[in-house]
C-alpha cells in the first residue's frame, strides 16, 4: 500500500484481507490491513484498526479507522467472530 497510515510488521494481525468501502452512491473493493493491539505500558483498552489500500479506491482519501474497546467489548467481538466462523465452517462441511 502506498501512503499507508498504519504500521505493518510481523506482528500485524491481518496484513492482507478483502474489504469493501460503502457510501452514498458508491461501493469499492480493496485489500485492507486489520490490526488488534493494546498499549504496551499500562494497557487500558484494546484497539481495532482497519485501513483499506487507498491505491484501489477512487472515492475515499487515505484514512484508517480505529475502534477503542474495553476488554468486555473485545471479548464480545471475539465471541461473535468465533460463533460466525463455526456457522460458516459447518455450512461448508468443515466442522471445527
Amino acid at each position: 500500500m502506498v501512503d499507508r497510515l498504519m504500521t505493518v510488521n510481523a506482528y500485524t494481525t491481518l496484513d492482507l484481507v478483502d474489504a469493501v468501502a460503502e457510501g452514498h452512491g458508491f461501493e469499492e473493493e480493496a485489500f485492507a490491513t486489520l490490526n488488534v493491539t493494546s498499549p504496551r505500558k499500562n494497557p487500558d483498552h484494546v484497539s481495532l484498526q482497519l485501513e483499506l489500500d487507498n491505491t484501489q479506491l477512487t472515492e475515499l482519501p487515505a484514512h484508517a479507522e480505529t475502534l477503542t474497546l474495553t476488554p468486555e467489548q473485545a471479548r464480545t467481538i471475539a465471541d461473535d467472530l468465533a460463533k460466525h466462523a463455526a456457522e460458516v465452517e459447518a455450512a461448508q462441511g468443515n466442522d471445527a
